[in-house]
């Protein structure tokens, strides 16, 4: 008989960091839009904004995500911050 065991990896599976997702309550131009962009742009746009328009924000990717064993539809402040930490290096850029 095996025993199942439960790692990390099961907690927080790999993420599809080119899945679509919104970032919402962000003002932009005249109006409050939702972008709609990739999991890990929408990401990096928050990362750019500043504190105010971060506490605001809510990103929703286009399917949940589990980090740490947790599945969650729909992210603000801190849990935005904990997945800026598992973002994938930045390709250089070619100029």
């Amino acid at each position: 008989m095996t025993e199942a065991s439960w790692g990390d990896a099961a907690k927080t599976p790999t993420i599809n960091w080119r899945m679509s997702a919104s970032l919402e309550n962000v003002e932009r131009g005249d109006g409050d839009m939702a972008e709609v962009t990739s999991l890990e742009g929408a990401v990096r746009a928050w990362l750019e904004l500043d504190l105010h328009h971060r506490t605001a924000a809510i990103l929703t990717p286009e399917r949940p995500l589990q980090l740490d064993g947790i599945v969650i539809e729909s992210f603000t402040g801190d849990r935005i911050a904990l997945l800026s930490e598992r973002l994938p290096a930045q390709e250089a850029q070619q100029g």
